[in-house]
């Protein structure tokens, strides 16, 4: 007999639960069964068939008969549960053609309309406290095949700062409420704004928090944005410290005029779409909103920067999300740059190693 390797236990008082992440099935086991179960971990050979907790256990799949060979993971253990425990998506009655389809997603938006959304928004400041920006405009009859091939990834920027009007049209076009877009008739209340890039069921559960070290026009500070309006209003001052200590040591970064925390809006994501795999949407939104700034900040003449390497708690303290189902998953920053992708300091250090002996 053997543990199926797919298996990890949650200890949740008075039971604990063993969640079989790969058929997305839980058990809640007493101390009679837990206490089997571990003797049965140290040793599987004493696998009792008269033992109906030994057989219960096999029925729910605890326990394999064979060996389960699973394929080589090069990660730890905790990133293939996510990425096991995310597949396939369990359907009661998978839809067999066109007409399931419509009418099964037509009663799950109906199921989910009828339960009361998140805000739209995830702060409400006073108008007073919101700072209007600028009307977006350009790049006009920017061409994208330049566009595409001028992108690069800089780690080397100067102090020069960017302009309001290029911030204002960088944040409309990322992550604005595009006016100039036609609601679908098709789409459901509250779901009609429409951004530039797409978004998982229309949520636009990204949302961005600017960080303005040098922005023309503009107090340095970390700054809420709200799409709708096409506003900022201020979070907090900039921490006492490098940006670099914010992101993983990567101080050739310190002095890049703006950056936007992307974030993510878990609570509505949640309230559509109820199966983990919605946590992978979260993450392939944020690449789309991360590639069109790269490309708009491109076409006005910056070089761009990204990473996902932050220190998770002190960005959310920073962003005022610490305990908030609103996340923070990418960085990605502007501004003016000498083209560089390696910084002056590691070109020194290579150079240095190339003439030694």
């Amino acid at each position: 007999m053997h543990i199926n390797p797919y298996v990890f236990i949650l200890p949740q008082p008075p039971a604990q639960i063993v969640w079989n992440y790969k058929e997305h099935t839980q058990h809640e086991l007493d101390i009679n069964y837990s206490t089997r179960l571990a003797q049965l971990i140290n040793d599987p050979n004493s696998f009792d068939n008269n033992n109906i907790i030994d057989t219960q256990l096999l029925e729910a799949g605890i326990l394999t008969v064979s060996k389960t060979d699973i394929p080589d993971w090069g990660w730890d253990e905790l990133s293939k549960i996510y990425h096991v425990g995310t597949q396939n998506i369990p359907f009661e009655q998978p839809p067999q053609n066109i007409h399931e389809w419509s009418r099964q997603y037509l009663e799950h938006c109906t199921d989910v309309l009828a339960t009361p959304a998140p805000a739209a928004s995830r702060t409400h400041p006073a108008p007073d406290e919101r700072i209007a920006l600028p009307e977006p405009s350009g790049p006009t009859g920017a061409d994208l095949r330049k566009t595409l091939l001028d992108r690069k990834t800089c780690r080397s920027f100067t102090r020069t700062p960017v302009s309001l009007p290029d911030l204002s049209t960088l944040l409309y076009l990322t992550l604005g409420h595009l006016h100039e877009r036609i609601p679908d008739d098709s789409s459901a209340p509250g779901l009609t704004a429409r951004r530039s890039s797409p978004s998982g069921g229309g949520l636009n559960a990204c949302e961005g928090f600017l960080f303005a070290q040098n922005v023309s026009g503009l107090s340095p500070g970390v700054y809420a944005y709200h799409p709708a309006e096409h506003s900022l209003s201020l979070t907090n001052p900039l921490p006492d410290f490098a940006l670099g200590n914010l992101l993983c040591g990567q101080h050739f970064i310190n002095n890049l005029p703006l950056g936007l925390f992307i974030t993510s809006r878990f609570d509505k994501l949640w309230w559509k779409y109820p199966h983990s795999r919605a946590y992978r949407m979260a993450f392939v939104e944020a690449g789309h909103l991360s590639q069109t700034f790269q490309l708009v900040a491109t076409a006005l003449g910056l070089n761009t920067w990204l990473t996902g390497a932050f220190a998770d708690g002190p960005v959310e303290a920073l962003l005022n999300l610490e305990d908030s189902p609103e996340q923070p998953l990418f960085f990605v920053g502007c501004g003016v740059s000498d083209g560089q992708a390696m910084c002056q300091e590691l070109r020194d250090l290579l150079e240095r190693q190339a003439v030694r002996p």
